[in-house]
């Protein structure tokens, strides 16, 4: 999955910040650690990993209707470019989707690239008026 990742990254101009070593060791070691809060599925065809796709999975505050309470984001869709365009982002999504389902999330949502918004507004992906949020990275502090 982390050199999906990488591969990703080069693919749309990125400037990776570290070597390719150094974040494929640091991947593993995330992933690890986080492997309670974030599921990752992956497509693989003749041994070689061609599609991934993360849920991450984040607890939400208690409420007098229902004590546990969690919901998912879906992140990290990725599709070797040669296997786009056959389905197989479709069936990474719907099986997070399903994988959501079954650990009984109130609400999903992704942040998606403008390409694949389609894809996702086929799985039942809406715009929602009341989901609101702010890029740290780019807004006054």
């Amino acid at each position: 999955m982390a050199g999906l990742r990488w591969q990703w990254v080069r693919e749309i101009g990125g400037t990776p910040a570290t070597m390719r070593e150094e974040f494929v060791r640091h991947f593993a070691i995330w992933a690890e650690e986080n492997a309670a809060s974030h599921r990752c599925l992956v497509a693989v065809r003749d041994a070689a990993v061609i599609g991934m796709g993360w849920l991450a999975v984040t607890s939400r505050v208690p409420s007098p209707r229902a004590l546990e309470r969690a919901s998912g984001d879906v992140q990290c869709v990725y599709v070797v470019p040669e296997e786009r365009n056959t389905g197989l982002g479709a069936v990474l999504i719907d099986a997070l989707l399903e994988c959501a389902r079954e650990s009984g999330l109130e609400r999903v949502t992704v942040h998606s690239s403008t390409r694949a918004v389609p894809a996702y507004a086929r799985s039942g992906f809406a715009q929602s008026p009341r989901l609101l949020q702010t890029d740290l990275a780019t807004s006054p502090s």
